[in-house]
């Protein structure tokens, strides 16, 4: 089961970085979103893959650390907002530029729309 948790994170990861170097910002966008998703895979993963018990420390039986499961829900919270300032920076510089290229080269005076 780790072999394929770590297959699929370093999938998310090539894509997500293949996605960055586009010149478009609607791809950056996604390749930042697989990074983000593969990040809290990741931080998940750090925690072992255990068939134990509920996440709460008990004098009964085995349980699951709780430290990684607040670390993605943090890391949720922060990887959407990423995405939302990105989103609406990239609606900017359309607006601005006229144009979605992330490469942030104006068009001359001249061949401006």
């Amino acid at each position: 089961m780790e072999l394929l948790l770590s297959l699929a994170i370093g999938w998310l990861v090539a894509c997500g970085v293949y996605l960055l170097l586009r010149a478009r910002t609607f791809p950056v966008v996604m390749g930042l979103t697989l990074i983000t998703y593969a990040v809290n895979l990741f931080l998940f993963a750090s925690g072992g893959i255990t068939d134990a018990g509920a996440p709460v420390a008990s004098t009964d039986g085995p349980w699951t650390d709780p430290l990684p499961q607040a670390l993605v829900l943090t890391a949720i919270v922060i990887g959407f907002a990423m995405t939302a300032y990105i989103v609406i920076l990239s609606l900017r510089a359309l607006g601005d530029l006229g144009d979605d290229h992330v490469d942030g080269d104006r068009l001359p005076p001249e061949d401006q729309p």
